[in-house]
């Protein structure tokens, strides 16, 4: 019997494996995430922390996020939801030191 071994690095399907002749798999193995498993450990905290902080200012504050909150909360729970418009608040913060603009709400929150 002859045995073949492949590796699938497709997006998030790290997988080594090895078949046979007849296509059928013999031995297969998730390999871990270089990135980070379940992406607990990435990015600093702290500025993790003013960013939730921010939301939760914005949310008292400006009707647009309000909203885009409530149709996030919608669909999952409070710390996805926060966190969301947590990653949009860095994401615009980047590219207004980058490209020298002004915040533009319509932009971030459609």
């Amino acid at each position: 019997m002859k045995l073949y071994s492949g590796i699938d690095l497709h997006s998030n399907n790290n997988y080594v494996g090895i078949i046979d002749s007849k296509e059928k798999k013999v031995f297969k193995k998730k390999l871990p995430n270089d990135m980070g498993e379940g992406n607990s450990k990435n990015g600093n905290k702290y500025l993790s922390w003013a960013y939730v902080e921010a939301v939760n200012a914005a949310k008292r504050d400006y009707s647009y996020v309000r909203r885009y909150y409530q149709k996030k909360m919608a669909k999952t729970n409070n710390v996805v939801a926060i966190k969301a418009i947590s990653h949009k608040l860095a994401r615009a913060c980047y590219y207004i030191i980058k490209n020298q603009e002004v915040f533009n709400p319509q932009k971030a929150f459609g």
